[in-house]
């Protein structure tokens, strides 16, 4: 992810709102019977997870930085 990205999902609820409608959005997809793009929206919606959680570093504060 660009640097302008990762300053965008700084907040922990931006991150989740995110991620959780993508997960929404796959359950939908998989119930109406659209298979395909049940699985290009729970690819999408892994990939979210593994960014904005498993991999994200969040931003020190900026007392840390000056140290």
């Amino acid at each position: 992810m660009k640097e302008k990205d990762l300053l965008f999902f700084q907040p922990l609820w931006r991150r989740i709102a995110v991620t959780l409608f993508c997960a929404l959005w796959a359950g939908w997809e998989w119930l109406s019977g659209q298979h395909l793009w049940g699985i290009i929206i729970t690819g999408v919606t892994l990939y979210c997870y593994w960014t904005l959680f498993h991999t994200f570093e969040p931003a020190k504060p900026d007392a840390e930085k000056r140290d």
